[in-house]
């Protein structure tokens, strides 16, 4: 399926019109409209332990971690995990009050959800579109990759849709975040739990 501006206002006149049940949400992502539910316990231990960690090392800053709010780029929109942004986004947050527009997120962590399916979106689509909007920073906790992996993508290519700074580590070993308000932060043990076997 292309986009253009005829098909792109349509997903995003028709995302705004759903109305879904407690535990599902929608997201515009590569010009389809995509609706998953909320993550497992497990995801959800992940996600909280990060911001919980996130919120002192960024204190006086002038950025927040956010969770539960979209990220708009154009008539896409994203509801990722978890996000860093300005801790007053005043002009960041859309005309229509809907989220935050994207040029503003320094970074975003999407913990993959379970099956091919959850892993394809985070991994492969997501990828491109965080890429694409220029997210400087994407981090993907894989849980259900065998023995747990963490990704830290920098240097985003717009034009490309690619990241060209990547760092892939297993559960046990810290990564640190290259650059931004997050810059130096570690993730490891504390955020995704102890190594795990062979």
């Amino acid at each position: 399926m292309t986009s253009g501006p005829d098909l792109d206002e349509l997903l995003w006149q028709a995302w705004k019109a759903m109305e879904l049940p407690d535990g599902l949400r929608a997201e515009i992502i590569e010009g389809f409209i995509e609706v998953s539910p909320t993550g497992r316990f497990a995801h959800g231990q992940i996600t909280n332990r990060l911001r919980d960690e996130l919120v002192p090392f960024l204190a006086g800053s002038g950025y927040v971690a956010r969770q539960d709010m979209h990220v708009v780029h154009e008539r896409k929109v994203w509801f990722p995990d978890c996000f860093i942004a300005p801790e007053n986004p005043g002009e960041h947050v859309t005309d229509d009050g809907v989220g935050i527009r994207a040029s503003a997120v320094q970074l975003i962590v999407e913990v993959v959800s379970p099956g091919r399916e959850g892993a394809e979106r985070d991994q492969e689509r997501k990828h491109r579109a965080y890429a694409g909007a220029g997210i400087p920073v994407y981090v993907l906790i894989d849980d259900d990759d065998g023995h747990g992996t963490v990704t830290v993508l920098a240097a985003p290519r717009p034009g490309e849709a690619v990241y060209t700074d990547v760092h892939r580590v297993a559960y046990g070993i810290d990564v640190v975040i290259p650059e931004g308000p997050a810059k130096g932060f570690v993730i490891g043990e504390a955020i995704t739990g102890p190594a795990r076997g062979a």
